[in-house]
């Protein structure tokens, strides 16, 4: 029986030598030292859509530096690093290079669902527990698929779906829909939920599919425009969401633009440009930079020192993923397994910057919360939650 305990997040960031390492040797101590321990990350650091994992790449390195400073740990912390480019057919191969690295304990990712898919059953075989902070295909935790040691800290697609139809119909009061995915898992998988809920609130679908790295969205643009839909919703990431953007932008459509986390990215603004403005975004994800609260803004400036960035979709999920991870290694003390981490995430109680993180028992998040944002001004503004939204 393991004792569930509550850590809270938002340390502030102390002076301390950040240790990363793209290739770590065994757990190791010398000379009566701490033991060395590993935590990866695995998801796009190149690519087109590389931008979500960075984001969450630095939360996970800001949170293993703030874990060595403090000087408290009884062992040593590094990071590395596994790029999969998000794409499925490279998830296995990322998976195995951190799954031969016997001092990997905990992975961080992956970070897009197709790739999440096809790396799991790799790291159930190997008893590496994998939580992601933004794979959000509702499939995957699935107690069929048999993926015994995958978690996320992020509400499945069956709620962003659920939320993204009823924001259109309660909200927006749009009559009809024209839902587009790119035809990935995680774009497919988005759009069948919000199909199926848009056609319980009664609203008129249009359905279509156009393949991610298409480079001419003028067909479906006019489509789209031809259509005479309120709105258009693209199920996708920003890489492909940015040129549809633009295709949009040079028709006669005048109803609603909205897209999904996979978006919900600067990068989809510095790519569309002006197309961008007044295109809304759910998300199962906290806008850091919204927040008031103390912990928040220190995370945010320590992000910002590290990155050289601000933080993105999905950096505090990456963050409160990795010292979720870090909490469970502490209450096992220096002699840390990857069983003991599968174990110990199984019971957990963290209070992270974005949610209190508990899993149930196949692996999915307890708390749940879909929000909207939009882009005003060429920058992405946090609306607040669709249930907020909707009760007004």
């Amino acid at each position: 029986m393991h004792r569930r305990t509550i850590i809270m997040a938002g340390a502030p960031l102390v002076a301390g030598v950040l240790v990363l390492s793209a290739c770590s040797s065994s757990k190791s101590s010398s000379g009566g030292g701490k033991p060395t321990y590993t935590i990866g990350f695995q998801g796009p650091l190149t690519g087109p859509n590389a931008q979500l994992g960075i984001n969450i790449d630095y939360g996970v390195k800001l949170a293993v530096q703030q874990a060595n400073a403090t000087g408290n740990l009884p062992f040593t912390l590094k990071v590395a690093e596994a790029d999969d480019q998000g794409d499925p057919a490279k998830g296995p191969t990322a998976a195995q290079q951190l799954i031969g690295d016997s001092s990997v304990i905990g992975v961080v990712g992956p970070t897009f669902s197709g790739a999440t898919k096809a790396a799991e059953p790799l790291f159930t075989q190997a008893n590496l527990a994998s939580v992601s902070a933004s794979a959000t295909n509702s499939s995957l935790t699935d107690p069929t698929n048999g993926f015994k040691t995958f978690f996320r800290i992020v509400p499945p697609d069956s709620a962003q779906g659920v939320s993204a139809a009823d924001y259109m119909a309660k909200v927006l009061k749009v009559k009809s829909v024209y839902l587009i995915d790119d035809k990935s898992d995680y774009g497919v998988g988005l759009a069948g939920n919000i199909k199926t809920e848009l056609a319980k609130d009664g609203i008129s679908v249009t359905s279509d599919s156009v393949a991610a790295g298409t480079n001419d969205y003028s067909a479906v643009a006019t489509k789209v425009a031809n259509s005479g839909a309120g709105a258009v919703y693209y199920a996708g990431y920003y890489a492909d969401a940015a040129p549809l953007a633009k295709a949009i932008k040079n028709t006669s459509f005048s109803g609603k633009e909205m897209s999904d986390d996979g978006t919900n990215d600067p990068k989809f603004i510095s790519l569309a440009g002006t197309a961008s403005e007044g295109w809304q975004f759910t998300c199962p994800c906290l806008s850091a930079q919204a927040a008031t609260d103390t912990a928040t803004k220190a995370f945010v400036t320590n992000y910002t020192a590290l990155a050289n960035q601000a933080p993105g979709t999905y950096s505090p999920e990456g963050y409160d993923t990795a010292n979720t991870i870090i909490s469970v290694m502490k209450g096992i003390g220096s002699d840390v397994t990857r069983a003991k981490v599968v174990d110990g995430l199984k019971t957990v109680d963290y209070k992270g910057l974005t949610k209190e993180i508990k899993f149930q028992p196949n692996g999915e998040v307890t708390e749940k919360g879909i929000y909207v944002y939009e882009v005003k001004g060429g920058k992405i503004t946090e609306l607040g939650t669709v249930d907020k939204q909707i009760s007004g």
